[in-house]
């Protein structure tokens, strides 16, 4: 069997500075808790546990007086709750986040009606519309879209795929374009998503079969299945090592590994271990 990376998976740096941040806040201040996961991945939100860094869904489920933002952010609206029950903040958004809620904000302040192309239901698309303001909208089809201004701003979750993103605004320039006044796009797309995202195309046509490591919960995980699925290798998602079938590698003899933006090292390398067995 003969296995190969992809140039570019795992961990980016928006990641490893969340968890920097919330290790030394245990080490400084004990147990600490996180709304919502810090990342989307059980085993790095298991190994924070051990070090004393529990998960909440709700502020009103802490006894701890110190949390930490995650790294795909939150809404205004947390952070007001927060601050008038006098808890301590730390912030580990993740800086291109962080500057998209920044853009979807001064496009909100200027008057624009603002798209989102991403996903409504995930956590940083959230915060993103709280940014947004009233008449945002999130989806990522651009016949859901009824223009309701002339002023038409448009940015991106940012851990969507670019060609997708550069489809849908073509879409809805074809469709609306001649009404306005003005639009304006922000490509908020993260260039570590984007670029294991070219990586794992690159890796595509080298082997037989593809292992795409990472949370069920990882958006951007799901999405770099969805790519390596595209280009007609075979690709199986797997969370850990335990989720191998040997069944799968008898036909194959090079098989290809990626893995997405918040999956710890040590996940990938037990899952090379494994196969190294296999």
């Amino acid at each position: 069997m003969q296995i190969e990376q992809a140039s570019e998976m795992g961990a980016c740096p928006g990641v490893k500075r969340a968890f920097a941040i919330a290790e030394k806040a245990a080490r400084e201040r004990g147990r600490v808790h996180t709304l919502g996961p810090l990342v989307h991945n059980r085993q790095a939100v298991a190994h924070l546990s051990h070090l004393g860094i529990d998960t909440i869904e709700k502020l009103q489920n802490t006894h701890c007086q110190t949390i930490i933002i995650p790294a795909h952010g939150a809404p205004p609206e947390i952070w007001e709750e927060m601050k008038k029950r006098g808890l301590e903040i730390i912030d580990a958004t993740c800086p291109i986040v962080r500057d998209a809620q920044k853009k979807a904000h001064e496009l909100s302040q200027d008057g624009f009606q603002i798209v989102i192309f991403g996903n409504s239901g995930h956590p940083e698309v959230r915060g993103l519309l709280g940014q947004a303001g009233n008449q945002a909208q999130a989806t990522q089809d651009a016949q859901n879209i009824i223009l309701e201004q002339q002023k038409l701003g448009i940015l991106s979750q940012t851990t969507q795929n670019q060609n997708d993103f550069n489809q849908f605004v073509d879409n809805l320039t074809r469709r609306f374009l001649a009404s306005l006044k003005e639009m304006r796009v922000i490509n908020t797309i993260c260039d570590a998503t984007s670029k294991r995202q070219e990586a794992a195309i690159k890796l595509s046509p080298k082997v037989d079969l593809i292992l795409v490591i990472g949370g069920p919960d990882s958006a951007n995980t799901h999405r770099l299945a969805e790519i390596c699925a595209k280009t007609g290798v075979i690709t199986h998602l797997i969370e850990t090592a335990t989720d191998i079938m040997p069944e799968w590698f008898k036909p194959h003899t090079r098989i290809g590994i990626t893995a997405g933006t918040s999956t710890p090292d040590q996940t990938i390398n037990e899952v090379i271990q494994t196969l190294q067995k296999l």
